[in-house]
Formats: structure tokens, C-alpha cells, sequence
């Protein structure tokens, strides 16, 4: 299996068994080696009490885009720790691409910056979260 038809097959495997980015109406927009995109359009259930996107839902997007570009190796991988800086307030009903890519990648420990984007362009956030490898595959090892 080639690298990319691997990390399609584990970002699949993952896809079918995240409720929470499906529930959250983000769509898997791209996925390679070590890198994901992942989209969500910010709804009425999504805002805070300044009308505007609340930040929790922001570093959700960016941390599935972070979990599926980590996964990408058939093996199973976490969040050991997450930072995000928000830089641009979201209105409702604004569209939020994340780029995942990773920078480093040793051993069970891995870094991966996410960068989330409006439709505009406008970077909103910044994120960056350290990954760790736990036991278990996505895909039957043959």
C-alpha cells in the first residue's frame, strides 16, 4: 500500500468512528502523510454570549484536523498536549478550514501545527498539538 492509500485507509477506519466531528457537521476535506484538512461551517448552537463563535468549538476543528493528519501511519496516536492562539473572532455562519501539517515526527512523539482559515482567507487561530502513540492499529496488519 502506498503511503497516501494508507493514510486514506486509516483516516476512513478513523472517519466511520468519530461522532463527534460528524455530529459537529465538519467534513474530511483532504487527507496525506502526516497532514489533514478538515471544514465546518459555525451554527447558531456554536455561538457565545458575544454572538460570535465560541473558542471551544475553533480548537475543536483544529484539534480533529491535528488528530486525523497524526493518524495517518496506522498507528493508533493522541493528544499529549495542545496550545491554540485565537487571533480573529468568527461570526455565525462563517466557514473554518484546518490545515494540519506535521513538523516533527520521532520515536511515539510527534508535533503538528493546525493554522484555521475563514473562506476569506483571515487566519482565526493558531494552533499546535504534541502527539503520543498508544497500542493498537487503525488497519489489520497483514
Amino acid at each position: 500500500m502506498t503511503p497516501q492509500a494508507l493514510a486514506e485507509a486509516c483516516a476512513t477506519a478513523m472517519w466511520n468512528d468519530d461522532s463527534a466531528s460528524q455530529n459537529l457537521g465538519m467534513s474530511l476535506d483532504h487527507v496525506a502523510p502526516g497532514e489533514a484538512t478538515l471544514s465546518m461551517t459555525i451554527t447558531d448552537q456554536m455561538t457565545n454570549g458575544h454572538g460570535m463563535c465560541h473558542g471551544g468549538y475553533i480548537f475543536t476543528l483544529a484539534d480533529s484536523a491535528f488528530a486525523f493528519a497524526c493518524n495517518t501511519y496506522n498507528q493508533r496516536v493522541v493528544a499529549q498536549h495542545c496550545a491554540v492562539t485565537y487571533l480573529n473572532p468568527v461570526e455565525l455562519g462563517a466557514r473554518l478550514t484546518a490545515h494540519a501539517r506535521e513538523v516533527s515526527r520521532r520515536g511515539r512523539s510527534g508535533i503538528y501545527d493546525v493554522r484555521v482559515r475563514d473562506a476569506a482567507g483571515t487566519v482565526i487561530a493558531e494552533f499546535r498539538g504534541h502527539s503520543r502513540v498508544i497500542k493498537g492499529t487503525h488497519l489489520r496488519e497483514e
